[in-house]
Parts: C-alpha cells; structure tokens; sequence
C-alpha cells in the first residue's frame, strides 16, 4: 500500500486528515513533537496500519528519514493557533514555521530525488488573503493583493512560494491546499496560550466556535463576541476538510495547482452566536450580546471562491453548520467539566 508521511499528525486538522487516509487504505507515518497541546491519545493510535514517530518537523535528517520511503507528503505542521495565539507570539510563529517548511522542503526535494516520493501537498491557510479587498477571493488573488500585515499570514503565504520554488528549481511536484476555518473536536487548550478575559470566561483557544460555546455552557449572559459580529467566516468541518485534503493528494489533476478548501455557506458571529445559544438555551431565552474590542488583525470578511475545487477535483464540503455543532457542542461540554477547555 502507499505510505503517506503527514506531519503535525497530532494537530487538529493533522487528526482528521490520519483518519481519513486510514480509512482509505494507506500506510501512515505521522510526526509531531506535541509542543501545542502536549501528549494527546488519538483513537488511531494503536491502528496497524499507522505508525507514530515523536520528533520536530524542523530535523532535516529525521524528516529525510521518514520520507525515503513514502509516496506522499502532507506538510501540515506548523505552530498555529486562534487569534490571540498569533497575536502573542508574532515571532515564534514565524521563525519557527519559517524552519518548519524549509526543513520539509529539504527533506522532500532529497527524497524525491532518491526515493520514492511522488508529490507534497501543503497546508496554508485562508489567511494568505488577509488583505483582501474583494471577495470571494479566488485562487491567485493571494498574489494580487497586498502581503497579510499579520506575521502568521505572510508566513503562510511563505509556505507557498517555498512550494513554488522547489518545484521550479528541483523540479518537486506540489499541491496547495487552504483550508478555511476548520470545525471540529479533539482540540484543546495550547500549552502557551496567554489567558484573555471574555467577560467573565477566559478564552480557550479564541477560535471562536469552541469560545463561543464554552462561555454560553458556563452561564455567560450576556454574551461577549469580539468586535462588530458582522464578521464572516466559512465555517468547515473538519472531516470534510480531510476529505478534500487526502482527494486533492490523490487527484492527478491537482498536481501544480492550488485550491480552497471551504464550504461556500458565509455566516457572521452574530448567526453562529444565536445558533449557539439556541441549541443550548432554547428559545426561551434571549440573547444578548456585549461587544468586546477586536483584536487587531480580525479580518472581516474571509469568504472564499469554492468552485475550483469543486470543478477540478469533484469536491464540496457538504456538512452544515447545524450538524457541526451538534457534533462539537456536547464534545466541548465533557471538555469543560473535565477542564480541558
């Protein structure tokens, strides 16, 4: 069977993106150095067909080493996390990535060289188009626009060029995948997180489905959003995102291409808080909202163009907001009582 090397395997999307290809058939190798969230247990763990290596995806001789004998590449680890994350270690994040995606480069462009490797998909990021001023923003706007203002943003759209050039240069076959706004469950509170105040509830990782639902399940009333909630976001569930993933991999048709990964469904904060509190208040409550200061690089609008994707690799992220929720909301609450959130 083919082997597929995903690093951050043990991430949030790295956990769905295992899954799936599991479930399609193929060997697994995963590397991830646990610096997010610590040691977590995945319920692969123990699969036959998966084998787990503990190591920093910035060791070029480890990297080589897993990558002489797989036929893929997902480059999926990086340091990522919610708002204030990027907002609290600007530096970190791109130093360290910057290492992360050069040294996954190295490792591929010598792999591909001499072993058996076919292709390397990477993982970027909804946020190359941070500066956006028209939407929905299509494939290769990103080099229309002006560069993020934020460091995760332009480190993201590093990790791009970094694609490009190794295939330029060393002739490395490449996918690039962005992933819009990931929903999902198994993540949980990041080692580093700085604790922010929400009103009366510190944020758990300021992504805001999880922040939003934990403040509504602790009693929050009335609910604080960050800045106008007239912000727009593609929420996407994770296992869908993992299926466009492990498909755009496969797809002969994505090789030297690049995709968004998204549902074509916008919803503004002030929708997904109402939504929230409904399923679990009811209708008998109102809500009420309190409006908190933004952070400052909180894009207002990230609405993406879906349709190459869809036209190209036959993929659409067909879970609804609904059913997201109704999947993360009780997983968040056993994650509250158990104080992981």
């Amino acid at each position: 069977m083919d082997r597929v090397l995903v690093s951050g395997s043990a991430g949030f999307i790295g956990g769905y993106v295992v899954e799936e290809l599991l479930r399609r058939g193929y060997a697994v190798t995963g590397v991830d150095n646990f610096s997010k969230y610590g040691k977590v247990r995945k319920s692969y763990d123990d699969h036959p067909a998966y084998t787990l290596v503990e190591g920093d995806a910035r060791d070029v001789g480890l990297m080589s080493s897993l990558l002489a004998d797989c036929d893929h590449f997902i480059a999926g680890a990086a340091l990522i996390g919610g708002i204030s994350y990027f907002h609290t270690y600007p530096y970190d994040l791109l130093a360290a990535n910057e290492r992360i995606i050069a040294a996954s480069c190295d490792a591929a462009i010598k792999a591909h060289r001499q072993g058996r490797l076919r292709k390397v998909t990477y993982l970027s990021s909804s946020m190359v188009f941070e500066s956006a001023d028209s939407w929905p923003s299509h494939e290769g706007q990103e080099r229309e626009i002006p560069p993020p203002l934020s460091s995760y943003g332009f480190q993201k759209l590093a990790v791009e060029y970094f694609a490009r050039a190794a295939s330029d240069q060393y002739g490395l076959p490449y996918t690039i995948l962005r992933p819009f706004n990931c929903v999902g469950i198994g993540e949980s509170r990041a080692l580093g997180d700085e604790e922010i105040l929400s009103g009366n509830v510190k944020l758990a990782m300021s992504h805001v489905v999880p922040d939003l639902v934990q403040k509504v399940l602790k009693g929050q009333d009335p609910l604080h959003v960050l800045g106008s909630g007239e912000q727009i976001r593609h929420y996407t569930y994770g296992a869908d995102l993992a299926q466009g993933i492990v498909l755009a991999m496969e797809h002969p048709a994505a090789t030297g291409e690049d995709f968004n990964l998204s549902t074509a469904e916008g919803t503004t904060v002030t929708q997904l808080a109402d939504l929230i509190w409904r399923k679990v208040k009811g209708d008998g409550e109102p809500l009420r909202l309190v409006h908190d200061d933004p952070f400052e690089y909180d894009v207002q609008r990230r609405v993406p163009a879906t349709d190459k994707a869809r036209r190209m690799l036959g993929f659409e992220a067909t879970t609804s907001l609904d059913e997201m929720l109704d999947v993360v909301i009780p997983w968040i609450a056993e994650a509250v009582r158990s104080g992981t959130i």
